[in-house]
């Protein structure tokens, strides 16, 4: 009596067992009709057959190896179970009859592939060739189908929605819905890289606040997927153009603030900057000699730590951090404004925001005859390319520069015409800070302190003879300088040129 093992196998997880099912029936009947014993069964289950890199394959490869004596077949329900590369196909179906004279049976299709006999190769050949063009006809299909869906409809295709979404209806109704909860983290992540957060911190923040996406690369996936921006990343197909399109979803952040990362990714990254709570200034606070102070504990004779800002020049600058931190927050205390200034200043923003407001929809109206310009461009270009009066090379070129300009365009109307609303919210909630900035900087965390001393000094402050110096300083803040020079606190040297006008809403 002659012996067999069987391969059966479905491609997607989504088909029935039944699959598998009728696989089993047809090759027991094929083998009771031989009289051939089964020996073993191979199943991969949700496997594509482009290669042979598939689990149970490769134990029904390693069982050949070591028991290819005692096989005669390998039955395989219709050729293609097997494979639908027809070059690695004919390939294996050589090497399994030449090295271990095994033979493969096609038991639907009624075929017994003899590689010595020309005439059943030549079935074989043909059977798997029919195979493989049937996978590219499909593979055609399904990239039509999704550049359709995603150019022309504007939908999400992909099984899974990202951070920040989540999947509602059936099939073409199918859309992504905002998981506000998320949303909320993923609006977090935009906004702390565009204020220079380093991205170690980005990730430990993120965590703490829900970010569950798992790899080292999790948040910059997230700053560079254009869904985001209500946006969906298209490959070209058949002299169809790619590119990012507009989706149907509700974007998460604007299109302003998605391009504003982009570009800022595409920079030379800068030197990762660790910081530490108990040196905020390191880094920032520079010595004379115009050095970055570094900072550390050193260790005193009690086994307490005591932290130092020390310039690289043994000879420069060796300060405590407790000596540092005090000057600077009496210098705060100084710098803060009496309430009849306050209100000034209240009342020029809020003139000042107004005609913002006014000028930004001005430009906005401006910016929608130059889109209109541009699309009208756009659609030229397509024109031209559908009666093949420009080859591809030269319309591939010029949907790109008109595409990228349309969707800067837009993403330029969408932040002029933004609601200015929380803008008023802000003045009135926040300004009255302005009179006690002491509290502003004790109450900031380490990446705000840090962030407060570049704006208010132009990022010029210096440390020179136990006294903290700039040419630099917001004026509105700097009315107290001769009695912060007089305390020994701050010297502000300033730059000519400088004036004393109270500052708008965006200082």
């Amino acid at each position: 009596m002659k012996h067999a093992i069987r391969y059966l196998r479905f491609s997607q997880l989504g088909q029935s067992n039944g699959s598998i099912e009728r696989q089993e029936l047809y090759t027991d009947q094929w083998l009771k009709f031989n009289d051939v014993k089964l020996v073993d069964t191979f199943i991969d289950r949700g496997k594509s057959a482009r290669t042979f890199d598939r689990p149970d394959f490769i134990k029904l490869k390693e069982f050949i190896l070591k028991h290819h004596k005692t096989v005669d077949y390998l039955l395989v329900d219709q050729l293609d179970r097997f494979s639908r590369e027809a070059g690695e196909a004919m390939s294996m179906v050589k090497l399994l009859q030449k090295k271990y004279n095994i033979q493969i049976v096609s038991v639907t299709e009624g075929i017994t592939f003899d590689y010595d006999t020309p005439g059943s190769f030549f079935r074989a050949g043909l059977q798997l060739l029919l195979a493989e063009e049937d996978n590219i006809n499909r593979s055609i299909k399904v990239k039509g189908g999704i550049y359709t869906a995603k150019a022309k409809e504007g939908r999400y295709v992909y099984k899974n929605a990202p951070f920040g979404y989540r999947k509602e209806g059936e099939r073409k109704e199918r859309r992504l819905v905002v998981e506000e909860t998320e949303a909320k983290i993923v609006r977090f992540i935009y906004d702390a890289y565009l204020r220079d957060t380093p991205l170690y911190m980005i990730k430990e923040q993120a965590r703490q606040l829900g970010f569950i996406t798992k790899g080292n690369m999790a948040i910059e996936r997230v700053l560079k997927n254009p869904t985001y921006a209500g946006l969906l990343k298209v490959e070209s197909y058949k002299g169809n153009a790619g590119g990012l399109f507009d989706g149907i979803h509700e974007a998460i952040i604007d299109k302003a603030t998605w391009m504003m990362v982009q570009e800022k990714i595409k920079r030379p990254e800068k030197k990762r900057a660790i910081l530490d709570d108990e040196i905020p200034l390191r880094g920032v606070l520079k010595c004379h000699c115009g050095n970055p102070l570094t900072g550390a504990p050193s260790r005193g004779k009690s086994g307490k730590y005591f932290y130092y800002y020390k310039c690289r020049h043994s000879k420069h600058n060796n300060i405590s951090a407790i000596k540092a931190h005090k000057q600077f927050l009496d210098a705060c205390e100084l710098m803060s404004l009496p309430i009849s200034k306050v209100k000034k200043i209240r009342i020029a923003s809020r003139a000042s925001i107004d005609k913002e407001m006014e000028n930004n929809r001005k430009k906005a109206i401006g910016k929608n005859k130059i889109l209109q310009e541009v699309e009208e461009k756009l659609f030229s270009v397509e024109e031209k390319w559908i009666k093949n009066e420009i080859n591809k090379e030269t319309y591939d070129r010029w949907y790109s520069i008109y595409n990228n300009e349309v969707l800067n365009l837009k993403a330029s109307i969408e932040r002029l015409q933004d609601d200015q609303s929380r803008a008023f919210m802000i003045l009135e909630d926040r300004l009255d800070l302005l009179t006690d900035m002491r509290h502003v900087y004790a109450q900031s965390d380490t990446l705000q302190k840090r962030e407060f001393v570049n704006r208010v000094f132009d990022s010029n402050l210096y440390y020179e003879d136990g006294i903290y110096r700039t040419p630099t300083m917001l004026n509105i803040l700097a009315h107290n300088h001769m009695e912060m020079k007089e305390k020994g606190l701050l010297i502000y040297e300033k730059k000519e040129g400088l004036h004393d006008e109270i500052p708008l809403s965006g200082e």
